[in-house]
């Protein structure tokens, strides 16, 4: 059964190009990370954490974003189908910091409507009397101490100043009143207007009452990571499975594992796949995954070359250095904002389809793709 076309969502300019992840259970860590030049933080309760830290990371991340923070802070729960996720995606919804939630390990439309449920339904308090910061960390742990070793690159480096982050990107923080930020994400629970059922009345609808101060948060930005065979299939299904839901990406060291495939060759589809959902979608093109070695940065500058090729656009990060290539890589070349400032200025002033001096022809479509390229050249600092 092929799912109901919708129409296209509209995408808030500028689209982030840098999301940088760090582990939730180092505040030290995430300080520095939001002060580095990322576009977006990612604060990582999965993976990057151990199982004995993970209590004590969702309550210092919940400490931070109890108020607004400087750039826009993502994070990236526990998988959906696990004890953990529920807790914390409750606890991490309502607070003003917040900006967006990755959701792991996505396989359909009903893991992005279980967690969107969730979100509307508010977590206890978490206890203010809790230390984040002065807890000791287990020595055996790899996020202990400066410098990290070269395998989990979480350490914070300074970044070149001329990289400041995006400001009011598609993900503006969600806790922020709707009417300052006509472009948020947060989408109102759907309420059933209460029914009067008075004796020897017929059942009529009654109506609704003021919302109450405790009514329940909105629900936050969500992203979809897809990291499986069957999260890939049901791409598109997933894009456009709840309005909240504001964007995919691959998690590509799961989907390598489970496709058994350990190069770029056997990664081809997937990559295209999820490009494809995306805009079929009307949502912004996905960022690629993470390139895992922090020192080859030639490398990820080729690999950045081939994503934005495939048609993705930016990458997550895992450590500060990578930034810097990773924005690069992405922003246009002189040349090609050279190209666009040509078709944009002969469009204007002929209207229409029209034939460049060199033969170029140029239609809608090519205007359109030049007057993108110059709103990512924008943002070159």
């Amino acid at each position: 059964m092929r799912p109901t076309p919708q129409a296209p969502r509209e995408t808030p300019a500028p689209t982030p190009l840098t999301w940088l992840y760090v582990p939730g259970d180092r505040p030290e860590v995430v300080a520095k990370a939001l002060r580095c030049g990322a576009d977006v933080v990612v604060i990582d309760l999965e993976d990057a954490v151990a199982p004995d830290r993970k209590d004590h990371a969702l309550r210092a991340t919940a400490e931070l974003l109890s108020d607004p923070v400087p750039v826009p802070v993502h994070v990236r729960v526990n998988a959906l189908d696990g004890p953990l996720a529920e807790h914390e995606i409750r606890t991490l919804a309502p607070l003003p910091g917040l900006a967006g939630l990755r959701l792991p390990k996505v396989q359909g439309p009903a893991d992005v409507h279980r967690a969107a449920g969730w979100a509307t339904v508010a977590a206890e308090p978490v206890p203010e009397h809790v230390a984040y910061v002065a807890e000791p960390v287990p020595e055996h742990l790899p996020y202990a101490a400066e410098p990290v070793p070269e395998h989990l690159p979480y350490a914070a480096e300074p970044v070149p100043e001329h990289l400041p982050y995006a400001a009011e990107g598609p993900v503006p923080p969600a806790g922020r009143a709707l009417a300052d930020h006509p472009t948020s994400v947060r989408t109102p629970p759907v309420r059933t207007p209460p029914v009067s059922t008075s004796p020897g009345t017929t059942a009529t609808l009654a109506p609704a009452a003021p919302p109450a101060a405790s009514a329940l948060p909105a629900t936050p930005a969500l992203y979809a990571l897809l990291e499986s065979a069957l999260g890939i299939e049901h791409a598109f299904a997933i894009a456009t499975a709840h309005p909240a839901l504001r964007g995919i990406a691959l998690g590509e060291a799961d989907l390598c594992g489970e496709l058994g495939v350990q190069d770029d060759a056997g990664l081809a589809w997937p990559r295209s796949r999820a490009v494809v959902a995306a805009r079929a979608a009307g949502l912004a093109p996905p960022p690629q995954s993470v390139h895992p070695d922090v020192h080859d940065l030639d490398g990820l500058a080729r690999s950045c070359a081939r994503g934005r090729a495939l048609g993705f656009l930016g990458r997550a990060a895992i450590h500060p250095r990578q930034l810097p290539v990773i924005e690069a890589a992405y922003l246009p070349s002189a040349e090609e904002v050279a190209a666009a400032q040509e078709i944009v200025r002969a469009a204007t002033a002929e209207g229409g389809a029209l034939a460049l001096p060199d033969g170029r022809f140029v239609d809608a479509a090519v205007v359109a793709a030049a007057r993108r390229v110059l709103d990512l050249a924008g943002r070159r600092r």
